[in-house]
């Protein structure tokens, strides 16, 4: 038998012959049989011919391994944070904007960093059942745009006689086959020796991972952490704390947080048009990514529309769900192309940097599109986004979140001169910048 460090991960890769070992119950440590932990390995073993040959893994295949069998800790780890935020109940789907950053602000992350985060972030979403609308990936911290659906309609695919197995072929998104025949034979083995309410609280722990926004943002830092150190040799924590989120109101706040995500490499001047820009959910999309591709064909308000609907006139004036959205983001002045209904394309004057913040400074407010080359303080601390309507529904709904004399929950962003959006908080330092 020969072993393998995994660089970090915590868990051995394992490259066994033997075989006919019998597993123990739940609480006891499995056999060291486990295969490939996810993502850590330096090193995968590939058999061909009754021969083992060790191939060298680029970083960005070590990110999309599937976990091993983590000797005896096939069970899903509990969490609970402290940092306050508005999370809408399991029954009703809700999107939300996440941003996280990196200990410090250090601008850690270069081609490879940002690649092999996109990825994870994709593969956790598939497994956890978030809608991934847009997102931005920086040098020093990330922005993602979610759906998460309702946790009961989800889990509702694992309900029947068959359900655990479809459960258990779900796994396999993110979790090795070894892994997989480990859980099985711990759930045989409960059931065998007449325990079968421990079995269903097992599988239950799986199912509580599944739309819950908090389990996500926290196992995709906690994978990613892990890839980044062993990739760079390193310890200890990566990220600053643990991710500020806001509730997010469908239609003109949610294309309104969109826009303001997908302009992230804009507003840093590293490219002019977020097309350019590879770590965007944008800028996926236009390379022809097709879950960027719906993610904003969701925002648009054309999520059903299928493949085509990114490309194809489809929507509003014969304009594709992808003409739609481009317009959105360089409306009131922008400059950047436009999009035309030609084979061409022109360029259109309008603010820069430095006249957004002077306009800002003369008249106290700005127009939409001038709003989001700026940082906006509201779009990552506001709580919650949207209409005044939707902000006092959720703050009747989640009153002792807030202050006993607080009388009412919308707060308008005084630098919006379209005056549509509020925030369930009154930011007055730094607010826009």
């Amino acid at each position: 038998m020969r072993k393998q460090r995994d660089g970090g991960g915590g868990l051995d890769a394992v490259n066994h012959s033997e075989s006919g070992k019998q597993w123990g119950g739940a609480g006891r440590r499995l056999r060291k049989e486990g295969a490939l932990a996810a993502g850590t390995a330096d090193s995968v073993a590939i058999e061909a011919d009754s021969v083992t040959q060790a191939r060298r893994l680029s970083p960005l295949e070590r990110i999309e391994l599937p976990t091993g069998a983590c000797l005896g800790q096939v069970f899903a780890r509990g969490w609970k944070g402290t940092r306050q935020r508005i999370v809408v109940g399991p029954a009703a789907g809700a999107s939300y904007h996440i941003m996280s950053r990196t200990a410090g602000g250090d601008r850690l992350f270069g081609d490879t960093e940002k690649e092999a985060l996109r990825r994870l972030m994709w593969r956790m979403a598939r497994f956890s059942g978030l809608e991934i609308h847009t997102y931005a990936v920086m040098d020093n911290h990330f922005h993602i745009l979610a759906r998460v659906p309702s946790h009961d309609g989800f889990v509702a695919r694992f309900a029947g006689a068959d359900g655990e197995q479809r459960l258990l072929e779900h796994l396999r998104l993110l979790y090795s086959n070894r892994y997989i025949e480990v859980l099985q034979a711990e759930l045989a083995d409960l059931r065998r020796r007449g325990m079968p309410d421990q079995a269903e609280a097992l599988i239950a722990g799986y199912l509580r991972r599944f739309c819950n926004l908090p389990v996500f943002v926290k196992e995709l830092k906690e994978r990613f952490s892990r890839w980044y150190n062993a990739h760079h040799g390193r310890r200890g924590t990566l990220w600053m704390e643990r991710f500020k989120s806001v509730l997010v109101e469908d239609g003109e706040a949610l294309r309104t947080m969109a826009a303001y995500i997908d302009l992230n490499p804009v507003r840093a001047g590293i490219v002019k048009d977020p097309m350019d820009y590879r770590w965007c959910g944008y800028g996926e999309a236009m390379g022809g990514g097709l879950a960027a591709r719906q993610g904003l064909c969701g925002v648009v308000g054309h999520a059903g529309g299928g493949e085509n609907a990114w490309d194809s006139p489809a929507i509003g004036k014969g304009m594709s769900a992808g003409e739609v959205y481009r317009c959105w983001l360089f409306e009131d002045g922008r400059q950047a192309t436009e999009v035309t209904s030609g084979s061409g394309a022109k360029k259109r004057a309008g603010f820069s940097s430095a006249e957004t913040v002077a306009e800002k400074h003369r008249k106290g407010q700005l127009g939409r599109a001038a709003l989001l080359r700026c940082r906006v303080r509201y779009f990552t601390d506001g709580l919650v986004l949207g209409t005044k309507s939707y902000v006092d529904g959720v703050f009747e709904q989640y009153r002792g979140h807030f202050g006993p004399k607080r009388a009412s929950g919308g707060r308008v962003l005084r630098e919006d001169a379209h005056a549509s959006l509020f925030s369930a908080r009154q930011l007055v330092v730094r607010t826009v910048e």
